[in-house]
């Protein structure tokens, strides 16, 4: 049963900033386990039954490389610092590969944590698609009042990445900023406070997910063209 993160969890992360050795999380291993990816293991499984009111199909899978995120960096590109000092958790829907899927995210760490709906990345396949999706002149206006409207509720949406419009697609259609992404989400971010330590987070997250849900819902039918 989930009943809130840790706060010893949190400890934890704040430790391993100051100390991100690989010997000193070994020597932590069962702390990490019982504050934190146990305690992980429990949020997934009650966020993805409350997620099913919104849409079936989904996977929340609560074991690491599925829903819950690998503690360690890749060590080709950080020897110095191998592990995480923020953890992250996913639930997709689709069969594609969970991170070039739509999903529902979080992600905490000793600094605060950050919620979010959609695709945060994507690699030039999908890329193709997103912007293949987006000739569609009704599909790309939708996606704008999306973002506008959840701009209006306080949501963040990703920075342009690219400064050259694709050759099809005219940079003058007032909607163009959108061929630029290079990813398809919007997010809040949050301090540490009381409630993220009880079980009310779930509810409180799952109603952030619930103004986020048309545009996770645009995401993953976009995955699906």
């Amino acid at each position: 049963m989930f009943n809130g993160f840790s706060r010893d969890g949190i400890k934890l992360l704040d430790e391993i900033a100051c100390n991100n050795t690989k010997e000193y999380f070994l020597s932590q291993k069962q702390r990490y386990d019982i504050e934190i990816l146990n305690i992980n293991r429990a949020y997934v499984e009650e966020m993805g039954e409350y997620l099913q009111i919104l849409t079936p199909n989904l996977s929340a899978e609560p074991k690491v490389n599925y829903s819950l995120f690998k503690i360690y960096r890749d060590s080709r590109f950080h020897l110095d610092r191998p592990i995480k000092e923020r953890i992250g958790i996913i639930i997709w829907q689709g069969s594609g590969h969970r991170m070039q899927s739509s999903s529902f995210y979080i992600h905490y760490s000793a600094h605060g944590y950050f919620i979010s709906a959609g695709i945060r990345w994507f690699k030039p396949p999908l890329l193709k698609v997103y912007r293949d999706y987006l000739q569609d002149d009704i599909k790309r206006d939708r996606l704008n009042l999306i973002y506008k409207n959840l701009q209006s509720k306080g949501y963040k949406i990703p920075a342009a990445k690219y400064k050259r419009f694709p050759r099809d697609c005219s940079k003058d259609d007032s909607n163009s900023y959108l061929y630029l992404l290079d990813s398809l989400y919007a997010y809040k971010e949050f301090t540490l406070d009381d409630r993220f330590f009880t079980k009310e987070i779930v509810e409180y997250n799952f109603k952030i997910y619930e103004e986020l849900f048309e545009l996770q819902q645009f995401a993953y039918e976009m995955t699906l063209s």
